[in-house]
């Protein structure tokens, strides 16, 4: 591992600043994917940002009727807190299925959904890999590919499979997700779209719904899930 300089802010604010002063900083949480990288030297940064400070760590009720996700909620309290297995038992499911419980107490929301997208040759310093190392080349074009992704490929990279199960099982939802410092979004416009598009046409397929998939299409991610629940 090649040497570091390790920074612990104790607010957001302080964490972007030091962002913004050392190009090509990460900041860490949890590291259970970080730390791996950086011992085979994938990751290389200069600077570590510990965000473990920042007290992002809450689940709390919306007006709206979700919940808002802290970017550090540790991957085992989102799976136990009940309103998650009451309501969105699939994100309990999908955190208990993908790793081991030490992983899962250290992991956190927002680590989990920002790991980049890779497949098995990624971690493999001794294959060509365009994700890791652009232009060198993608040794699962000729190699293993067997379950990666069958969209957003090009001839470049054949790979673009998600490495972890939580961001999934929040699209699934047509969630809104906090990630890190910079607020809230919405995971993709486009997956949004796709989204509302496939659950209004399995409304549609259901006796005596076509009123129900016109008001899904018209309807936020949101008012989308709940017209689907109660169906």
């Amino acid at each position: 591992m090649r040497p570091f300089t390790y920074h612990r802010p104790s607010d957001p604010a302080e964490a972007a600043r030091l962002a913004a002063a050392h190009p090509g900083a990460r900041f860490i949480a949890g590291g259970t994917n970080l730390l791996d990288l950086m011992k085979l030297q994938i990751e290389t940064p200069g600077n570590l940002i510990d965000v473990n400070r920042l007290g992002l760590d809450r689940i709390e009720d919306t007006d709206e009727g979700g919940l808002r996700i802290g970017a550090l909620v540790r991957n085992t309290d989102l799976a136990a807190d009940q309103r998650i297995r009451r309501d969105y038992a699939v994100l309990a499911r999908a955190l208990l299925s993908g790793a081991s419980a030490q992983l899962r107490n250290k992991a956190t929301t927002a680590g989990n959904l920002l790991q980049r997208t890779r497949c098995s040759y990624f971690y493999d310093t001794t294959k060509p890999c365009n994700r890791r190392t652009p232009g060198l080349g993608c040794a699962a074009i000729g190699g293993f590919n067997r379950g990666h992704a069958i969209m957003g490929t090009s001839e470049a990279l054949k790979a673009n499979a998600s490495p972890e199960k939580l961001g999934l099982s929040l699209a699934s939802l047509a969630s809104a997700v906090l990630l890190g410092i910079g607020g809230a979004r919405w995971l993709s416009d486009q997956v949004d779209k796709n989204l509302l598009r496939a659950t209004a046409a399995d409304a549609a397929n259901k006796p005596g719904s076509p009123d129900k998939a016109k008001q899904i299409m018209a309807a936020t991610p949101a008012k989308a899930l709940q017209i689907a629940k109660e169906m």
